[in-house]
């Protein structure tokens, strides 16, 4: 979910940016980017790989003797390529002589995601179990708990070693330390960020307050983790064992979710989708990136956040392709770094080091007591959450929003913020106003249950990396937005009429 920038959302329309020259046409970006890895080094023991990206969260530091493998415990970087997890996985069986497994441990039920979620993650480890395959590596999709799944196979099967993805949320970062406590004493389990382009905990070692105070401290590190990927290589140690195969439809067939919420046709999931859609924005949206993006009528957006998400795209590989092709767009080629660096970093750093990242104690004292002081305000309109699900409010604008989200699985950036402002004014509490936004989101965009979901609610509805605003009714000083705002921006009637939302009477 997109911050707004530091002017009122409701105040006089700012001068425009204009949009920067012309599209541009380059070579297929899956082919070009084989190409710039296989320049970049032979494999990762050619590599300067940085030691920094790595922590180690067991007691066992060393692969010992005698052992049959390494795991990568593929979760949030659901990736082969640009992925420094599977880079340092590779790192250490390639030392070590031994084979490399991938192990991905499907857990029935989480939190709200639906099938739609699930076929888009599903659909993309297809493609990674396939490639695993071609480059002589092992993949296993494991069902269960991985407290239960992972532990089990190392011990099976003797693994000298495992590594693991690095998530800030409260439920892998469960799965991870279970894992460590199960696992055999003399296992190492080591831990790579390879979702940030500088690793969370190099960055800072606090909460940071906004963008302006972790921004030099992201772009200050650029230097030196802003490079290039070595690529996976076909693997020259034969496992003993091969991966049970996969019944991918059957697969599906296990899960155990809401099935009403289904699959979106415009994203084809999986790394190569997701490369075809970073490649049509540099050839037609990133030359308006800058002018356009808060426009919900303009196809300017990148759309990339569901492949960010499931880990499916690599973002570092993202910004260095933005910045190579970009050169004549330095307006849009600044925003989209200020926007999938800058903000995405801040919001790993906020729910990694604010634990209650999703509800109100998570906010500022200052927005508590706002809110709190406001509590009892009467508001105008109050909607159940059904009410809200379906899109039948007074709103056609909000509406609209509803209506793309459902059917779409992504909600405009601009509009996601006047969405969630909203659901605050026009429900009973705070509390129950973030609860209602978190669930919307989660259950419906296929970016939902992320870091950057729950920053984006709370920087809504609780004033998280924002300031305090012209105090007023229900919303105290949190900032607030309006229809009269909206139609100041863009042409609120064509969005309206796109996604047909309908003005409903209390």
């Amino acid at each position: 979910m997109k911050k707004a920038s530091s002017s009122k959302a409701d105040g006089p329309a700012e001068k425009k940016p204009k949009v920067e020259g012309g599209p541009i046409k380059v070579d297929d970006f899956v082919e070009k980017f084989k190409t710039i890895r296989k320049e970049t080094a032979k494999s990762i023991l050619d590599f300067d790989f940085k030691k920094k990206r790595v922590r180690i969260l067991s007691d066992a530091k060393e692969v010992e003797e005698n052992k049959k493998g390494v795991i990568y415990w593929m979760s949030r970087d659901a990736r082969v390529q640009d992925n420094w997890a599977f880079l340092f996985a590779q790192k250490l069986a390639l030392k070590n002589e031994l084979p490399l497994h991938v192990c991905f441990s499907l857990v029935p039920k989480f939190l709200d995601a639906t099938i739609r979620h699930y076929k888009f993650m599903l659909k993309g480890l297809e493609e990674v179990a396939k490639e695993c395959e071609s480059l002589n590596i092992n993949f296993h999709m494991l069902t269960g708990m991985a407290k239960d799944t992972i532990p089990k196979f190392v011990k099976t099967h003797n693994i000298g070693a495992v590594v693991c993805d690095f998530s800030p949320l409260r439920v892998p970062m469960k799965w991870v330390e279970d894992v460590r406590k199960s696992l055999p004493a003399e296992v190492p389990l080591c831990q790579v960020d390879a979702h940030n382009i500088v690793p969370l905990w190099v960055t800072s070692e606090k909460q940071e307050y906004a963008a302006r105070t972790i921004r030099n401290k992201v772009n200050n590190n650029l230097n030196t983790y802003l490079t290039q990927f070595p690529p996976v290589i076909k693997h020259p140690h034969k496992a003993s064992f091969k991966a049970d195969s996969i019944d991918w439809v059957k697969l599906l067939d296990t899960i155990e979710v809401d099935r009403t919420v289904d699959e979106v046709d415009w994203a084809v999931p999986g790394y190569t989708g997701g490369i075809g859609v970073l490649q049509s924005f540099v050839e037609k949206r990133l030359r308006k990136f800058n002018a356009k993006r808060n426009d919900p009528t303009d196809d300017a957006l990148s759309n990339l956040s569901p492949w960010f998400h499931f880990g499916q795209i690599s973002v570092q590989r993202c910004v260095l392709a933005v910045k190579k092709y970009g050169k004549g767009y330095s307006e849009g080629v600044a925003a989209f770094c200020e926007e999938s660096i800058v903000r995405r970093e801040l919001s790993d750093n906020f729910c990694y080091y604010n634990k209650n990242y999703d509800n109100l104690k998570g906010a500022y004292d200052w927005a508590q007591k706002t809110l709190d002081d406001h509590r009892k305000d009467k508001r105008t309109y109050v909607y159940s959450r059904d009410q809200l699900e379906q899109a039948r409010t007074h709103d056609d604008l909000w509406n609209s929003a509803q209506i793309q989200m459902v059917k779409e699985g992504k909600m405009h950036g601009f509009l996601r913020m006047y969405w969630a402002k909203k659901i605050l004014e026009w429900t009973k509490t705070p509390e129950e106003a973030l609860e209602t936004a978190i669930y919307l989101n989660d259950r419906y965009q296929l970016d939902g249950r992320d870091p950057n979901g729950y920053v984006g609610c709370m920087w809504s509805i609780a004033g998280i990396h924002d300031q305090g605003w012209r105090e007023r009714e229900v919303f105290g000083k949190i900032r607030y937005m309006n229809y009269e705002g909206c139609k100041r921006k863009f042409d609120v009637a064509a969005f309206v009429a796109r996604y047909g939302g309908k003005v409903y009477k209390k």
